[in-house]
C-alpha cells in the first residue's frame, strides 16, 4: 500500500472507488489501521468497503502510532491525529471530503469538522466512544503503562514491544507507541535514550487531553454547537466503550444531526451501508 509522510510521520494509506471523496478515521482505539474496517467486530459483519466504494473514493488510513504508520514521541491529541487525515486530504489533492469516525476515530472526526470545516461536506459518526467507564479505562489504561515503564525503563518498553505483537489496548504495558517501537529501530533506540521522569510528564498529559469528560471526547462543545454540517450519529452497543449518553451528548451539540436510533443488533451489513450511502448522497 502507499505510503505518505504527514508532518514528518510515514503514513500508510488506501484509496478505494470512485466518486464523491470519503475520508475514515478508523476504529479500533489505540490500534486503529486501516484493515480495522474489515476485521475488527461490527465493522467485519457489517462490510462498509465491500459497499461504500461502489459510491465514493474511501480513504482509509493507520493512524499515527498504529499498524504501518509511524509516529513521534510527544502529547498526543485529538487534533493531532485529525491533522493526520486533513494532511492526507493535501497529499492527495483534495480540497472537501465527506468524513466518517468510527469508534475511536468519531472524536478525531470531530475535531477535524470544527478545525477545518470548509473541507467538510458531510460528517458520520459511527459508534462513538464515550461515557464515565471509558474515561476511567483510559486512564487505567495509561497508569499501567506509566508503572511498568517506571519499574523497568524505557529500555524494559523496548524490549516488551519486540517480544510480542499486541497493541497498547491489548497490552497497556507497551505503551502508545508500541507499534512504532516494535517496527523501528531507529525510533526505538531514540526512545530508549529518552528522559524517564519527563516521559512520565508527558503520559499524565497525554492521559488527561484525550480522557478529560465523562461523555464524547473530542471537539468542545462550543464548538460543535456552531458547526453548519449536516451529521450522522448511529449509536454504539452500550458496553463500557460506546456509552450510548456520549451519542446523544453529539446528538445534542450538532445543530445539523440526525440520530440513527436503531439497536446495535439491528445494524447488519444489509442496513447500515445504504443508511450512510442515503445519507452521504442526499
Amino acid at each position: 500500500m502507499p505510503i505518505a509522510v504527514i508532518d514528518g510521520i510515514s503514513t500508510r494509506y488506501e484509496v478505494l472507488g470512485s466518486g464523491p471523496p470519503l475520508l475514515m478515521f478508523s476504529p479500533g482505539g489505540f490500534d486503529a489501521t486501516l484493515d480495522k474496517w474489515r476485521t475488527q467486530g461490527v465493522y467485519a459483519r457489517i462490510k462498509l468497503l465491500d459497499h461504500l466504494p461502489r459510491q465514493f473514493t474511501c480513504i482509509a488510513f493507520d493512524r499515527r502510532e498504529t499498524g504501518e504508520s509511524g509516529g513521534r514521541v510527544e502529547r498526543l491529541t485529538w487534533l493531532q491525529y485529525a491533522a493526520q487525515g486533513k494532511g492526507l486530504l493535501d497529499h492527495l489533492g483534495i480540497a472537501r471530503a465527506h468524513v466518517i469516525g468510527a469508534c475511536m476515530g468519531c472524536p478525531v472526526a470531530t475535531m477535524f469538522a470544527v478545525t477545518w470545516p470548509a473541507s467538510l461536506e458531510k460528517l458520520i459518526l459511527y459508534w462513538p466512544v464515550g461515557g464515565a467507564r471509558y474515561r476511567l479505562q483510559g486512564h487505567a489504561r495509561f497508569s499501567e503503562h506509566m508503572a511498568f515503564a517506571k519499574a523497568n525503563g524505557l529500555d524494559g518498553v523496548v524490549a516488551l514491544a519486540a517480544s510480542g505483537d499486541k497493541s497498547f489496548g491489548a497490552d497497556p504495558r507497551g505503551g502508545p507507541w508500541v507499534s512504532v517501537l516494535r517496527r523501528d529501530r531507529a525510533f526505538a533506540e531514540a526512545y530508549a535514550r529518552l528522559d524517564p521522569d519527563h516521559y512520565q510528564w508527558l503520559l499524565a498529559l497525554t492521559a488527561r487531553t484525550l480522557f478529560d469528560r465523562d461523555t464524547a471526547p473530542g471537539a468542545e462543545p462550543e464548538d460543535l454547537l456552531r458547526l453548519d454540517v449536516p451529521a450522522l450519529i448511529v449509536p454504539g452497543g452500550a458496553d463500557t466503550t460506546h456509552a450510548v449518553s456520549a451519542a446523544r451528548y453529539l446528538q445534542e451539540c450538532l445543530p445539523k444531526s440526525a440520530y440513527w436510533d436503531v439497536p446495535a443488533a439491528d445494524q447488519t451489513e444489509a442496513t447500515v451501508a445504504p443508511r450512510l450511502a442515503s445519507f452521504l448522497a442526499g
